[in-house]
C-alpha cells in the first residue's frame, strides 16, 4: 500500500464525516435545537477533505513495473512527452491524470488446444510450404514494452497492442517463413532455422512498433490428416527397410564369421603341416646324422654290425636253418677247424627205420 493510497482512504473518511456531521445538524434544527459547534467543526472538516482530496487527486504512486503517461489538459500536445518513472509522482490536479502501462514481460500464445490460449478454441497458424503442402503450428510470443517508447505506444496503440500488433505481425511472419522452406525440412533439419527466421522478422516489426520481443517459440508443429497418414507409412517402410538391411548386415557378419573360422581353420591345417614337415625333416635329418655315425662305426668294426644281429634274436634261440645255397644276410667270419676235445666223443647217428611201403592196390 502506497501514501497516495493511504491519502485516499484519509480523504473518503473526512468526507464522510462530514455528511455525518451536516445529518447530525440537520436533526438538530429539526428539534430546534441550534447546531452549536457542529458548524465550525463541518467547516472545518469540509475544508481539510476539499485541501487533502485536491492533494491527493495530484499524487501518483507509480509501481516499478510500471510506467505512466500524463494526459495534461496544460500540455501543448495533451500529454507529457515523458512518461513518470517509478515512485510517488505529481501531477497537477484536475487538469492531468496518468494511464499506466505495464513494462514487465507479457505472453501471447497461439495454440490448437482450446483453453491454452488468449483466444477460446483453436487458434493455431495454417500455413503453406514451399511444397504445397498444408501444416498447423502453435507458437508463443513473449513481448513487453520499450520502456523508452511508452508514450509513443500510448499514442499509436493505447491497449490495443496483442490484437493489433502482436498477434497479425506473429502470424504473418510464421506464414512467411514456412512458405520458404519444404515440409521434410520443417519437420526434421531446418526447424531451428525456421524458428530463427520467424524470431528476426518479429523482433524488426515490434521494435517499429515500440515494443520488445523478448522470445519467440515454436512450440508445437502439426499436419493434414492426409499427410500425417503418408509420413506413418514412410516411416514404416523405413523401418522394414532399415530391419531388412539389418538382416543383411546381420547375414554378411555371420558370413564373415564363418569365412574368418574357415580361414583360421585352414591357417591351422597350414601351420601343423608345417609343423609335421619340419618335425620329420628334423627327424630325418638326425636320422641321417646317426646312420653317419653308424656307418662311420662300421667302418671300423665290421663285427659290430652282426654282434647287434645277434643281440636283437630272441634269447632262446641256440640253432638257425638257413637254405643251402642262399646267401647270409650278414658277413659271417670264417671259422677255422675246430680242435678235438678228449671230453666230446662223436656218437653215430642212428639209421632211421624205413617205413613200410603200401601194397598196390587192384584195379579192376
Amino acid at each position: 500500500m502506497n501514501f497516495a493510497t493511504v491519502l485516499q482512504g484519509f480523504v473518503g473518511l473526512l468526507w464522510l464525516a462530514v455528511v455525518g456531521m451536516i445529518v447530525l445538524a440537520v436533526l438538530r434544527a429539526s428539534r430546534g435545537k441550534k447546531p452549536g459547534a457542529l458548524s465550525p467543526a463541518i467547516l472545518v472538516t469540509a475544508l481539510a477533505a476539499v485541501v487533502l482530496t485536491t492533494i491527493s487527486a495530484g499524487l501518483v504512486f507509480v509501481p516499478p513495473e510500471q510506467r505512466g503517461v500524463v494526459i495534461s489538459a496544460l500540455a501543448p500536445k495533451g500529454y507529457r512527452e515523458e512518461a513518470l518513472q517509478p515512485g510517488l509522482r505529481w501531477i497537477i490536479p484536475y487538469f492531468e491524470y496518468v494511464v499506466p502501462y505495464k513494462i514487465s514481460r507479457q505472453t501471447y500464445t497461439m495454440s490448437k488446444l482450446t483453453n491454452e490460449g488468449q483466444v477460446q478454441g483453436d487458434d493455431s497458424i495454417s500455413a503453406r510450404t514451399l511444397d504445397g503442402q498444408e501444416i498447423f503450428l502453435d507458437s508463443s510470443v513473449i513481448w513487453s514494452i520499450d520502456p523508452g517508447k511508452v508514450v509513443q505506444v500510448h499514442i499509436a496503440w493505447q491497449n490495443r497492442m496483442q490484437d493489433e500488433v502482436i498477434r497479425p505481425q506473429s502470424r504473418g511472419a510464421i506464414r512467411d517463413a514456412v512458405s520458404q522452406f519444404r515440409v521434410e525440412e520443417i519437420v526434421s533439419t531446418k526447424r531451428f532455422e525456421l524458428s530463427n527466421m520467424i524470431r528476426q522478422t518479429m523482433d524488426e516489426k515490434l521494435k517499429e512498433n515500440g515494443l520488445v520481443l523478448v522470445d519467440f517459440v515454436l512450440r508445437n508443429i502439426t499436419f493434414s490428416p492426409e499427410y500425417a497418414a503418408s509420413v506413418e507409412q514412410k516411416q514404416i517402410a523405413e523401418q522394414l527397410a532399415q530391419q531388412a538391411r539389418f538382416v543383411v548386415e546381420q547375414r554378411k557378419q555371420e558370413a564373415e564369421q564363418a569365412r574368418q573360422q574357415a580361414q583360421g581353420q585352414a591357417d591351422a591345417v597350414v601351420i601343423n603341416a608345417k609343423g609335421s614337415a619340419e618335425s620329420r625333416l628334423i627327424q630325418a635329418e638326425a636320422e641321417a646324422k646317426a646312420l653317419d655315425l653308424i656307418a662311420n662305426a662300421l667302418k671300423d668294426n665290421q663285427d659290430l654290425l652282426n654282434y647287434t644281429y645277434i643281440q636283437k634274436l630272441a634269447p632262446g634261440v641256440q640253432v638257425m636253418l638257413v637254405p643251402n645255397n642262399a646267401p647270409y644276410l650278414l658277413p659271417l667270419p670264417t671259422l677255422g677247424p675246430a680242435a678235438p676235445s678228449a671230453a666230446v666223443q662223436s656218437t653215430p647217428e642212428p639209421n632211421p627205420t624205413p617205413l613200410p611201403t603200401p601194397a598196390p592196390t587192384a584195379t579192376p
